[in-house]
């Protein structure tokens, strides 16, 4: 790993945490491994820079990669010459592309990893390495979802071993979910001596919370695997059978470290990101990013195309749409004006079909994103809602999405009703957007009687329901989740770019070009053209 990048500390000097703080001091992490000593930083300091800086590539690289792949967002190509033109041509999925995301998180893993090999003789930190364990869990199987096989056996281990092998995918797996059964009998055992976890920033130190978000990233995992046999399939079952009664997280689970406008470091990195930076003014991508032709005309109820593709959609808009893209000027496919959504089709440019002269208006990032249903007045406003409220991690949607599917896949494991987990799913995407609820009602009753769009239908149309459900749910919060999902079921309806030069989305990212330099004896060597297809370097869970 290039400098040794698998063991990553906290710099002791620069730690000084107050519950409320959010200032770069507590947040800043080393990237030299040498520079302290592991043993020196206790878990307590560790563990709220390791989440926030965690959170900062799942709300940056990873927001851009998802919402680009699921073809949720588009570039203002009315104002800027080929934005996001190697993501949607797909002609470069090289070592650089998106090699952030690989050297955003392989980093943090290795703090959480630190966390749970800190000396704990005598369990004041059980909390703490419980905490490490699941949070590591959840960031390591990004890695092994959107790269397969990957060091870990033999990584984080500092000067001892700079070249860590690559560990199979599926193995890799298995440890993960041993992880987060290790974290619950720690949180289980509730030691007399554990500490409690005062600089916990998701839970504040609610260990039923934690286990309950540990419950959900094992369901996860396992349905992760839908489509493994045999000895696989076996395994999963029998892990599955262990979550039979088990209690999920039901809340959103966000990130706080404390974050303010006092300057754009101590800032939630969503907004800074995507819309504002801390003194108000408007950030570069705010007027590069747009709503999709895509999506625009799927949260618009086909008006936009009248296109047989979106037949499920037809006739029903969806109260969340201007929560998440703003209202503008728009046209449907009659040429009749409306107010609503504007998109960009992904690749055309002005004068393009999807890209019209005569219409250069385009729906951005709405408020709803940012500061859901708060009454606000400006951006000002909108900014210290979104610090307040925090950046999520894992949102309700998500998990009772997945609570959805597993209760459909295994009835006679989950009893619970799957429909009301679905139902509830798109309530709580609708709260936390700010979308009103008598609309989101009305709007869910609808759904259920279209098939591929709300639960009616085979258990395969409920698939996609849920798929399509948590595309729209998971936009503008963890799209990188979504085409992970994408990628494993096939739904929802996903058109590439017009300039695509791909008949399908990669099933994976190559390795980044710092692993090929410093661990190239190691490293499998995965072409950009291996990508597109199935083979031997997929994600074990989806080479069937």
């Amino acid at each position: 790993m290039k400098n040794n990048k698998f063991l990553i500390t906290i710099l002791a000097a620069a730690l000084s945490f107050t519950a409320t703080s959010c200032s770069n001091d507590y947040l800043d992490v080393n990237d030299n491994p040498n520079a302290v000593q592991a043993e020196q930083i206790t878990p307590e300091l560790m563990l709220p820079g390791a989440i926030s800086q965690a959170y900062r590539t799942q709300a940056g690289t990873m927001m851009q990669f998802g919402n680009l792949m699921m073809n949720s967002w588009a570039g203002n190509s009315y104002t800027i010459a080929g934005p996001y033109s190697r993501e949607f041509s797909l002609s470069s999925v090289d070592n650089t592309f998106y090699r952030g995301i690989w050297e955003g998180l392989y980093p943090r893993v290795a703090n959480f990893d630190q966390m749970e090999k800190f000396t704990n003789n005598n369990h004041e930190q059980d909390y703490y390495i419980a905490i490490a364990k699941i949070m590591k869990a959840y960031y390591m199987q990004y890695i092994i979802d959107l790269y397969g096989d990957a060091p870990y056996s033999e990584a984080f281990m500092g000067q001892q071993n700079t070249t860590p092998k690559y560990d199979n995918d599926a193995d890799i797996y298995k440890v993960l979910i041993s992880k987060l059964e290790e974290a619950n009998a720690l949180i289980d055992a509730a030691d007399e001596h554990a500490l409690e976890p005062v600089s916990d920033i998701v839970f504040q130190g609610d260990m039923d919370k934690w286990m309950a978000l540990s419950n959900t990233i094992k369901l996860k995992l396992l349905v992760r695997m839908s489509n493994v046999t045999g000895d696989l399939a076996t395994y999963r079952n029998a892990k599955l059978q262990t979550l039979a009664s088990a209690t999920f997280i039901d809340e959103e689970v966000v990130v706080n470290p404390g974050y303010s406008r006092a300057s754009n470091d101590q800032m939630n990195p969503y907004i800074l990101n995507w819309a504002r930076n801390a003194s108000g003014q408007q950030v570069s991508n705010y007027s590069v990013v747009v709503v999709s032709e895509h999506m625009a005309n799927a949260l618009e109820g086909n008006v936009i195309l009248n296109n047989a593709n979106y037949t499920k959609f037809t006739g029903l808009k969806d109260p969340r749409r201007t929560r998440l893209f703003t209202n503008v000027t728009s046209v449907d496919s009659n040429g009749t004006p409306f107010t609503g959504l504007k998109g960009v089709r992904q690749g055309n440019v002005p004068g393009q079909p999807g890209v019209p002269v005569t219409n250069v208006n385009t729906s951005k990032l709405a408020t709803g994103n940012f500061s859901g249903g708060v009454a606000v007045g400006d951006w000002v406003d909108v900014l210290n809602e979104n610090n307040l409220r925090g950046g999520v991690l894992f949102s309700r949607a998500e998990s009772n999405l997945l609570q959805a599917e597993a209760a459909l896949r295994w009835p006679a494991i989950f009893s619970f009703p799957a429909s009301d987990k679905f139902n509830t799913a798109i309530r709580s995407n609708g709260v936390w957007l700010g979308a009103n609820a008598a609309q989101v009602s009305t709007y869910i009753t609808s759904a259920n009687a279209r098939v591929g769009l709300g639960w009616t239908g085979t258990d395969a149309q409920k698939i996609e329901a849920i798929m399509t459900q948590k595309w729209i749910a998971l936009t503008n919060i963890n799209p990188t989740e979504m085409f992970i999902e994408y990628n494993r079921t096939g739904y929802p309806f996903t058109p590439m770019a017009t300039t695509a030069q791909f008949p399908n989305k990669p099933y994976r990212l190559v390795y980044p070009n710092s692993e090929y330099a410093a661990n190239s004896a190691n490293v499998p060597n995965i072409s950009s053209a291996d990508v597109f297809v199935k083979n031997q370097y997929t994600p074990f869970w989806n080479q069937n």
